[in-house]
């Protein structure tokens, strides 16, 4: 599922060349798992408030913590996950996840060597949504499927990014790193 809330764009300097770019991607669906874990945490309160436990008190608390802490745990993972913003300057490539921004990472584009555009970036291929890593794989921030982009560093680590026009964001990094405006190759 895509979402195009607003388009990736690059604020330009007054020489007219481009000094930010900046790019996201949004997965609406991932709000329907975000209102299932609040139904979770509104049962377990209703559960510790209204309804009267005749069979002790060590069921009772086990239900009401499962109930909010799975309730919890699906509301802050969707939440934080539901979208993310790519920021590529001058100097560094910025990747935040959610409303909050957290996980962040910087990475200083002097230690980006690589940059290709992924056509299709699925999350069965990371295991799910979310901030993902892979031995074999690297680093995913996978918030939908669909085009991304992956940055490989000097020291053999590699990122992937779902991004809306991902093929931007790969000529722009380009750029910045004197690597070629060609079309970027699939990853």
């Amino acid at each position: 599922m895509r979402d195009h809330p607003e388009a990736p764009r690059g604020q330009e300097d007054g020489d007219g060349e481009s000094t930010v770019w900046t790019g996201r991607a949004t997965n609406r669906v991932q709000w329907l798992l975000a209102g299932a874990g609040a139904a979770c945490m509104a049962l377990g309160i209703d559960l510790a408030v209204a309804h009267p436990w005749t069979s002790g008190v060590i069921p009772l608390v086990m239900s009401v913590v499962g109930c909010v802490a799975a309730g919890l745990l699906m509301l802050y993972g969707t939440v934080a996950f539901v979208h993310v913003a790519v920021r590529v300057d001058k100097e560094t490539l910025e990747i935040r996840c959610g409303h909050i921004g957290l996980p962040r990472t910087r990475i200083p584009l002097s230690h980006v060597v690589r940059a290709d555009f992924a056509p299709r970036v699925t999350p069965r291929q990371w295991g799910g949504w979310g901030y993902r890593w892979r031995p074999d794989q690297g680093t995913g921030v996978v918030v939908r499927r669909g085009e991304g982009f992956v940055v490989r560093l000097g020291d053999g680590r590699s990122y992937t990014v779902t991004v809306d026009d991902a093929e931007a964001a790969v000529r722009v990094i380009r750029d910045r790193l004197g690597l070629g405006t060609g079309r970027p190759a699939s990853a």
